[in-house]
């Protein structure tokens, strides 16, 4: 799910850093003092290992749960400010605070981050299959998806970060320019915000899993304007913009970060002929994959599916296009209980959870409670949401 667009075409722990201690004995060649025994070197304790936790296999891989997330609301004032942007961000955004207490109460419920690679396999003839997934015992496995991380040009000035980067140290974080025209770095997107909190909250990531972005590419890739198609004649900085994104998504993946498609254009694999998805991905593979490198998940803009619950046959046109391009698994969105996935012989299918103003207000009154699994609506909730919630 997205915005209402303005375009034609409608995203380890800390090295502690021990200091080592070492006393140094000077001898002499004072007979007095030769009998003075030196003083032993100050031994640096080592830190006590991180015992690895007891793990179990997961009864069931179709009860895997998939939540996702747009870019977060860094200003609330400029973002629900009441202009024509502002409904579409309090229905399908969540604010910092909003996302902070998610992630709390997620870890507090036992939930640990997997990979959607973390269930399935994929055998050299296309076949798809489930694959054994262990957790540690008394933990839930959890798939977190974030979509639209282009900081699309419709929001600059509304209240969210600039783009992704990596800062003075090569760790991620996200500049922001706030309502004064000041630009700074630091946690004003999900990324470094989720980077910090495993680093706080090891356990949440045991095998150093993060999430899944789901990436379009008409207004570039990580906030960079990469693209040939929209802006060859405007940015003077479009192969420097291009080297960069492609450094700041290698250092996403080296520390647990994964890249779907989005589509290029953001397009809805529903309503679009096949020849468009065709062009559409032929455009994704010329100027998104190479920054963020290949993938095979496919992350349906707005959830827009192409079949119903039964699964993909070769029948189906666009699944086996989508098949022979590379994807292997594919994910729409269903909120309307915990889990769904399917494995269909040759994909593997997952609906995804949208965590924003939408589904909040249904679970705030009551109307729908899937959220409640994984934390506490009421709670999550940010005061500064107007009292409507969302915008629609």
């Amino acid at each position: 799910m997205a915005v209402t667009r303005r375009t034609v075409l409608l995203s380890s722990s800390t090295g502690l850093g021990l200091a080592l201690l070492s006393a140094c004995a000077s001898g002499s060649d004072d007979a007095s003092s030769s009998a003075e025994q030196s003083p032993s070197p100050t031994q640096t304790p080592e830190p006590a290992p991180t015992p690895t936790p007891q793990t179990q296999v997961w009864e069931d891989n179709t009860t895997v749960p998939h939540l996702f997330f747009h870019s977060l609301v860094a200003d609330t004032d400029r973002a629900f400010d009441g202009d024509e942007d502002a409904a579409g961000y309090l229905d399908y955004m969540a604010t910092i605070e909003e996302f902070e207490t998610f992630l709390r109460q997620a870890h507090e419920r036992g939930y640990v981050l997997i990979s959607p690679h973390d269930i399935y396999a994929t055998a050299p003839d296309g076949t798809v299959s489930s694959k054994e997934l262990e957790v540690p015992v008394g933990k839930k496995p959890l798939v977190l998806s974030f979509d639209d991380l282009s900081y699309y040009e419709y929001m600059e000035g509304d209240g969210f970060a600039d783009d992704v980067a990596l800062d003075d140290e090569g760790g991620l974080t996200t500049t922001y320019t706030d309502a004064q025209g000041k630009t700074q770095q630091g946690e004003y997107d999900y990324v470094p915000i989720l980077e910090r909190f495993i680093e706080e909250n090891p356990d949440f990531s045991p095998n150093g899993r993060k999430g899944v972005i789901a990436m379009t590419g008409y207004n570039g890739v990580l906030g960079y304007r990469t693209s040939d198609l929209g802006y060859k004649d405007e940015n003077p900085d479009l192969e420097k913009d291009k080297r960069t994104a492609t450094e700041v998504a290698d250092a996403m993946k080296e520390r647990g970060w994964e890249f779907a498609s989005h589509t290029w254009g953001h397009l809805s694999c529903t309503e679009m002929p096949l020849a468009t998805l065709q062009e559409d991905m032929g455009k994704w593979k010329a100027e998104v994959e190479p920054i963020v490198g290949k993938t095979d998940l496919l992350i349906y803009p707005f959830g827009a599916d192409i079949a119903g619950p039964e699964p993909y046959s070769e029948a189906n046109a666009k699944f086996a296009f989508y098949k022979a391009e590379g994807f292997n698994a594919f994910f729409n969105v269903d909120a309307s209980s915990p889990a769904w996935n399917q494995y269909g012989g040759r994909s593997l299918r997952q609906a995804r959870i949208n965590v924003d103003g939408i589904s909040l207000k249904a679970a705030v009154e009551g109307k729908n409670d899937v959220l409640n699994g994984f934390f506490d609506p009421h709670a999550v909730l940010d005061p500064a949401r107007p009292a409507s919630i969302a915008g629609s």
